[in-house]
């Protein structure tokens, strides 16, 4: 008799908590609208309609935040767009959701090196060579980025020099 009250009180406070549902998504399971919005985005950035491409892909973020697939494409039209900033914020993200991406740490590299920031590309080279096999084509891309440096640099005008 002592007893009961207690049980009850026990009883009220444990279907007061909260419980996991069973039906919750798991965090692989990207939906399948999003998946569709990024291939289209992918399809608007080979097009060269990076407009477009990015409001498609902000659409596959809004159906589902943990797309980290739609981060990383919106880091290239970014980077495409001479944004490289913006493309390593980007890829940021990507990572956040999936530490050894690969291609998410290629762009990023790619988007570091382009940015002049070469020291911090060679960083992520290491980070991607630790997280993939020898010659994997990320691993080589970006090496090759490396190796080529900036194109911005390289498409300065020459200044003129002038005579007296």
């Amino acid at each position: 008799m002592r007893v009961t009250p207690f049980v009850l009180m026990l009883g009220i406070a444990a279907s007061t908590m909260s419980v996991p549902v069973a039906g919750q998504r798991a965090d692989d399971q990207i939906r399948p609208q999003s998946v569709s919005l990024v291939q289209k985005g992918e399809g608007l950035l080979a097009a060269g309609k990076y407009t477009e491409a990015d409001d498609a892909l902000e659409a596959a973020l809004v159906a589902d935040p943990k797309n980290r697939k739609a981060f990383v494409v919106m880091a290239k039209v970014a980077a495409r767009q001479k944004l490289y900033g913006q493309a390593i914020r980007f890829t940021n993200r990507a990572l956040l959701l999936e530490p050894t991406d690969r291609e998410a740490l290629k762009v990023q590299g790619e988007a570091m090196v382009e940015a002049g920031a070469t020291a911090r590309a060679k960083d992520v080279l290491t980070k991607l060579q630790k997280v993939c096999v020898p010659g994997c084509p990320e691993a080589v891309a970006l090496n090759a980025s490396i190796q080529r440096g900036p194109t911005l640099a390289s498409n300065k005008p020459a200044t003129d020099v002038k005579k007296n």
